[in-house]
C-alpha cells in the first residue's frame, strides 16, 4: 500500500474521534453497487482486499479509509442515436417536429431504458488521517476525486474541519528561486522536469521533461518572468516526486532506502504485508510533511 499522489489537508481543530466511532459512521455509508437504474454509487469499503475487514484501518495514530465509486458508462453517441430514431418516428407518425422540452424528455426515457444494460466502471481512492500530527492525506492528484472523498467523509462523520496547508512563502516563488540560483536546500535534489508559466493570464507555458534545468534556455525563461509552477524533486534519496504550486505531490515514489526497510519484513500474508507497508509509508510521510512546509518558510495557519 504505497500512495502515488498526495493531496494534503491540515485539521484546523484536533481530530479526536475514536476509531470505533469512525468505523460505525463509515458502516452507515458502506458502498453498495449501482442498482439497475442508478447512474452512480459511492461509499466506503475496507482499505485491504478482505471484504470483511474494518472500514477504518488503524495502525498507531494513522487511520486509513477508502472510497469506492461506481459509475455506469453510457456513451452519448448511443443515447443520441436512440433519441434521433424516436424523433424521426414522431415526425413520420404525427407530422411534426418535437420541441426542445419533448426532446429532453425523450433523452431521459432513453437513458432510463439503457441504464440497466450499461457497463460500469469503478475506482477506489485511499486516504489516511494522522490524528497525532493533524493531517488528512488523500492518494489523489485529481481535484474532483479529492473533493468526492472529503465531501463524503464530511457528510459521513458530521464535520471535517480541514484546510489546505498554507506556507509563509509561495511554493512557486521558492521553486523559481531554486532554479534561478541553481541550488536547493541540502536535503533536496532538483530533478529533470519542470513547468514554467508566465504570471499574466495570456502568458506562455514551458514544460520540460528529461532536461537539464541548468541550461541557459531555462534561465532565459526565468529572466523573462516565468515562474516554476511544477518541479520534480528528490528528498534525502528517500522520496522522489513532482511538486506543484499548491503543494500537491504527484508521481510519488518511495526510493530504495525505504523499500529496503519494507523488504526486511518478510511475510506471505497479504494482511501483514499491507500493515507493514502502511506503517512504513505513513511514518516516512510523518517525517517528510513537516519538512515540506519548512522548505517554504514554515506553516501559516488559515481557516477553511
Amino acid at each position: 500500500m504505497w500512495f502515488k499522489n498526495l493531496a494534503l489537508f491540515r485539521f484546523t481543530t484536533p481530530f479526536t474521534m475514536p476509531a470505533e466511532e469512525l468505523e460505525a459512521h463509515l458502516a452507515e455509508r458502506r458502498f453498495r453497487p449501482c442498482g439497475r437504474t442508478d447512474q452512480m454509487s459511492a461509499g466506503w469499503v475496507p482499505p485491504t482486499s478482505q471484504a470483511d475487514a474494518s472500514l477504518a484501518h488503524v495502525i498507531g495514530p494513522f487511520m486509513m479509509v477508502t472510497l469506492k465509486q461506481e459509475e455506469k458508462i453510457l456513451p452519448s453517441a448511443v443515447v443520441n442515436e436512440q433519441v434521433a430514431e424516436r424523433v424521426a418516428e414522431i415526425e413520420v407518425r404525427e407530422g411534426r417536429k418535437p420541441g426542445k422540452r419533448e426532446r429532453s424528455e425523450l433523452r431521459d426515457h432513453v437513458v432510463m431504458e439503457l441504464m440497466p444494460r450499461a457497463f460500469s466502471h469503478s475506482r477506489r481512492t485511499h486516504a489516511y488521517i494522522d490524528s497525532e500530527r493533524g493531517w488528512l492525506v488523500v492518494d489523489s492528484a485529481s481535484g474532483r476525486r479529492t473533493d468526492d472523498l472529503t465531501s463524503l467523509l464530511r457528510s459521513t462523520i458530521g464535520e471535517l474541519p480541514i484546510a489546505f496547508p498554507a506556507t509563509e512563502e509561495q511554493p512557486s516563488v521558492v521553486m523559481t528561486r531554486w532554479l534561478a540560483d541553481g541550488e536547493a536546500p541540502a536535503d533536496i535534489t532538483i530533478e529533470q522536469e519542470c513547468e514554467l508559466r508566465a504570471t499574466d493570464e495570456e502568458g506562455g507555458i514551458v514544460r520540460c521533461r528529461r532536461q537539464d534545468l541548468a541550461v541557459p534556455e531555462i534561465q532565459q525563461h526565468l529572466a523573462a518572468g516565468k515562474q516554476a509552477m511544477r518541479l520534480a524533486l528528490r528528498w534525502q534519496d528517500r522520496l522522489s516526486f513532482t511538486l506543484d504550486d499548491r503543494l500537491v505531490v504527484r508521481r510519488l515514489r518511495f526510493l530504495e532506502t525505504v523499500q529496503e526497510r519494507a523488504g526486511e519484513i518478510e511475510t506471505d500474508d497479504a494482511a501483514q504485508r499491507f500493515d507493514a507497508d502502511f506503517a512504513i509509508m505513513s511514518l516516512e510521510l510523518a517525517e517528510f510533511l513537516p519538512r515540506l512546509l519548512e522548505l517554504f518558510g514554515g506553516e501559516r495557519r488559515q481557516s477553511v
